[in-house]
């Protein structure tokens, strides 16, 4: 008798949301683009769509911040390119992992997801709302989401860089590499989809 095989996990769709779409967002859909559908190479078999968006309609139309496009062009990713829009109601449906920048933009989504679930009758097709950094982010203390987390803290924010210098747009670039590393170590592992 042959031995059972696990199911092969299914392809994913992932959208990134921060408050504006135009700094954190952006940066995480193009370095998670980076590494998951480089140019002239194949993309990878578990990820079949990916997108950002903001809660706030702020830059709708626009270009990603040129600080974020920068620090992306300094580290080889010269292909990206995206123009800003609000998150709707229909991404709940098109992404299975939708995926926050930080707290505030965490909660409003949830808070989206709760009457998406509702009119929608259950949970089957909603896509699941978490926190970026819960995948590869430092664990911080306090706070209710530290209850929700079974004690062991929320995971990292990537703090707004807009209003800084461009040590923020790198710290942000380093933070969407190493949660998109985790993200994809957990996905192919099969404990996620």
């Amino acid at each position: 008798m042959p031995a059972e095989s696990s199911p092969t996990p299914k392809p994913v769709a992932v959208l990134f949301v921060c408050l504006g779409n135009i700094c954190r967002s952006t940066m995480a859909e193009g370095v998670f683009q980076s590494l998951t559908h480089p140019a002239n190479q194949t993309p990878h078999p578990l990820i079949s769509h990916i997108d950002s968006c903001g809660t706030g309609a702020y830059h709708t139309g626009g270009s990603p911040d040129s600080r974020t496009m920068a620090t992306l062009r300094s580290k080889g990713i010269t292909s990206y390119t995206h123009r800003a829009r609000k998150f709707r109601t229909q991404d709940f449906s098109d992404f299975d992992y939708i995926l926050a920048m930080d707290d505030d933009n965490l909660e409003d989504l949830q808070h989206l997801r709760v009457r998406e679930v509702k009119r929608n009758g259950g949970e089957e097709g909603v896509g699941q709302v978490m926190l970026f950094g819960e995948f590869g982010g430092k664990r911080r203390m306090g706070g209710r989401r530290k209850a929700e987390n079974g004690g062991k803290g929320r995971g990292e924010e990537i703090v707004d860089p807009y209003y800084g210098g461009d040590e923020g747009f790198q710290t942000a670039y380093e933070q969407a590499v190493r949660f998109s590393q985790a993200f994809i170590g957990q996905l192919e592992a099969g404990e996620l989809s």
